[in-house]
């Protein structure tokens, strides 16, 4: 299997767990010092795994919806792909559709996400 082969994988199966809702193993998923950026800002991977393993955060889908498109920049690959998904915030339903695009790097022999944005 290829490196990006393998990113495609972990980047399904980082879906997968996410809608999981498994807040130990999406952190497994992540470096230490992942951050994720978005329209509020930076949140960083302590509040979302909190938020997932209390339920305030809840994922029921996550779907591609689009082209990916993988880069690799040396030790690097950045994955881009539009993704529709579902979940609740507090307990209020939600349904989006937004541009995702998440740093992998290898970490301790497997690739991790270090880094993610999102633009609706």
């Amino acid at each position: 299997m290829t490196d990006e082969d393998e990113v495609r994988a972990v980047a399904a199966a980082f879906d997968e767990v996410l809608v999981g809702n498994d807040a130990e193993q999406v952190g497994n998923h992540l470096t230490d010092d992942w951050a994720y950026v978005g329209p509020d800002g930076i949140v960083p991977k302590s509040d979302l795994v909190d938020w997932i393993a209390s339920g305030r955060l809840a994922h029921h889908t996550m779907t591609v919806v689009g082209d990916e498109r993988l880069v690799r920049v040396g030790d690097t690959f950045v994955y881009t792909a539009r993704k529709a998904s579902s979940g609740s915030w507090d307990g209020t339903p939600y349904t989006t559709e937004e541009w995702i695009t998440d740093l992998y790097v290898r970490h301790n022999g497997r690739w991790r996400c270090a880094f993610t944005q999102k633009t609706p």
